[in-house]
């Protein structure tokens, strides 16, 4: 189906462009126009701006459901809940637990995706652990905490069907850094997280072919002048992404400002959300540990945060305030940066001509109005 798209300003990933026809032709962008024929279909959202689908790549659960449910349900109610908060792409993210646990996680991602999910898409898994390191273990359990095992991994990737794109493991680990090496081979996005490495060992997995650093500051040693650390590795080394939640409780605006700074494209904003988002306060659970939520943050027993309960788009608009930059530079943080730290800026991202047409229609107050995954409205408000 073909049609144009009017709106009064467009986000691309550069510039704005105000008060022109977007083409969509079979659920990919086409060209921008001045005007259109008097035949042509005509979507009309006139007084709202148009922007790029956003991209959550990691995020374990929300409006009370989480991907360690184990259900083809629990990713379907994902996919819907967060196709009204402008996200048309995710990936659905495991937690360190038991292999039991884990391979049916894993099982009920790929069958809920064969059988067609109902709002955003799934581009793949994101499997966070189990090789991490107990010093920052935040909510993940180290009672399952290993050594990377590559054996282990490809047979989590046959059962996936092949589906994962991205792993997350401490670099100190026995064997990590020939883990990396081989997974990396295999197109799969290596990522630091969780880990009490040093500066040094931070660039080595990084030469060997890690590319991400997983929610930048929460979860790793920190950064001091004479030992930089795994969040000084993961600002200094352009060749590498990192994850940031920009909710103000897991890092200051102020250094969310500087991480922005720094790392500029290679910056990608998240949410690491729980089944808690779009919930109530009250008592909940991340894997196997008991979790509160009071005023909207989720805490263990222990005090230590788990997860967040962040909707993508209120951390673009944080950033966006924090910052002082442009609108359409943050955003594209939520949407471009994610899809380029998996290879898949040529497809996702961006309002370019031949990309998906992923969109999502914005009022005045950022508040989303529509929805659209391959040019079809999939949520549009009441």
């Amino acid at each position: 189906m073909n049609f144009y798209i009017k709106a009064d300003r467009f986000l691309l990933d550069n510039k704005e462009v105000n008060d022109q026809y977007l083409e969509v032709c079979n659920g990919r962008f086409g060209s921008f126009v001045d005007t259109v024929s008097t035949g042509d279909k005509v979507v009309d959202w006139s007084g709202y701006t148009i922007a790029p689908g956003l991209f959550d790549t990691h995020i374990h659960g929300i409006n009370g459901y989480d991907v360690m449910d184990g259900t083809e349900d629990a990713i379907k109610e994902i996919s819907k809940a967060i196709l009204r908060l402008g996200v048309t792409r995710f990936l659905p993210t495991t937690l360190t637990s038991s292999k039991a646990d884990l391979d049916l996680a894993i099982k009920s991602v790929s069958q809920a995706v064969a059988q067609g999910l109902p709002g955003a898409q799934s581009e793949g898994i994101f499997l966070e652990g189990p090789y991490f390191t107990e010093k920052h273990k935040g909510a993940q359990n180290p009672g399952y905490f290993r050594d990377p095992n590559y054996t282990e991994f490809q047979r989590w990737q046959r059962l996936s069907d092949g589906a994962i794109v991205k792993i997350a493991l401490a670099p100190e680990r026995a064997g990590a850094l020939e883990f990396i090496q081989q997974v990396s081979k295999e197109g799969v996005l290596a990522s630091i997280a969780h880990t009490d490495a040093d500066y040094d060992c931070c660039c080595a997995a990084v030469d060997a072919g890690a590319r991400n650093f997983v929610h930048l500051f929460n979860g790793m040693s920190g950064l001091h002048h004479r030992e930089p650390g795994v969040a000084g590795a993961a600002l200094t080394d352009s060749r590498a992404f990192a994850e940031l939640i920009c909710d103000g409780h897991h890092v200051h605006p102020a250094v969310a400002t500087l991480a922005a700074q720094v790392k500029g494209e290679k910056l990608l904003l998240i949410t690491d959300c729980m089944l808690a988002g779009l919930m109530p306060d009250g008592n909940y659970h991340l894997g196997e540990f008991p979790v509160v939520m009071q005023d909207g943050v989720a805490r263990t027993e222990s005090g230590s945060l788990a997860g967040s309960t962040l909707r993508l788009i209120d951390g673009v608009r944080n950033l966006h305030q924090w910052s002082k930059r442009p609108l359409y530079e943050i955003w594209h943080r939520g949407s471009l940066s994610p899809a380029a730290s998996l290879g898949r800026d040529m497809e996702l991202g961006s309002i370019a001509i031949g990309k998906l047409a992923d969109y999502v229609v914005l009022d005045e107050n950022m508040t989303v109005q529509a929805t659209a995954v391959e040019g079809e409205i999939k949520y549009q408000k009441a």
